[in-house]
């Protein structure tokens, strides 16, 4: 809400014999969102994917609010329900719902590639407690082949928010992104 251009680029580009889509930041944020309204996984449930980065962000740091960018993302939005957050949380998610106009997940568990933290790392988003991180993959770009990712989103959904829900709930969508607009960077 409140996104001011320039937004992060998509397109689709030969990459490596394939077509691969390229996300591209220039001090701005942006998502490509697949819905999956209903969606329900099944334990051992597996996301995969493949990814390369050219150039990443020389000042991000996802433990602060100014340097909380990541040059790549996969994010799955869960639909959690909203009684098993703590009072306050519940009426901010509310809120935000009454002055979005939109169905805002109550849990956002981003898969993301950080230059500073290690693989496997998870973190709570340095503005919102209803967006955890978890790093798929970590250090500075290098030409090379692409990092092949394979998750659990399910089973990463629990140790993220299973302090606030016993089951996994349904997907409302996945989203792939990128942003730079905190450190102003571009990658």
């Amino acid at each position: 809400p409140g996104q001011k251009p320039p937004l992060t680029q998509f397109s689709i580009q030969p990459q490596d014999g394939r077509q691969a889509l390229q996300v591209s930041t220039r001090a701005s944020y942006g998502n490509l969102v697949l819905d999956t309204p209903g969606l329900r996984l099944a334990a051992g449930s597996q996301l995969r994917w493949s990814w390369s980065l050219e150039r990443g962000l020389t000042h991000s740091d996802l433990r602060t609010r100014d340097g909380d960018d990541v040059a790549l993302k996969v994010c799955v939005l869960f639909d959690m329900p909203l009684d098993g957050l703590p009072l306050g949380e519940r009426t901010r998610m509310r809120m935000a719902r009454s002055i979005s106009g939109e169905h805002l997940p109550a849990a956002t568990l981003c898969y993301v590639w950080d230059r500073l933290l290690p693989v496997g790392t998870l973190l709570p988003n340095a503005f919102s407690p209803r967006v955890r991180y978890l790093v798929a993959a970590s250090g500075e770009p290098a030409p090379g082949p692409w990092a092949r990712v394979e998750r659990q989103p399910a089973s990463d959904f629990l140790r993220a928010f299973g302090q606030e829900a016993t089951a996994v709930p349904p997907v409302l969508a996945i989203v792939v992104g990128g942003d730079a607009d905190n450190t102003g960077g571009q990658s």
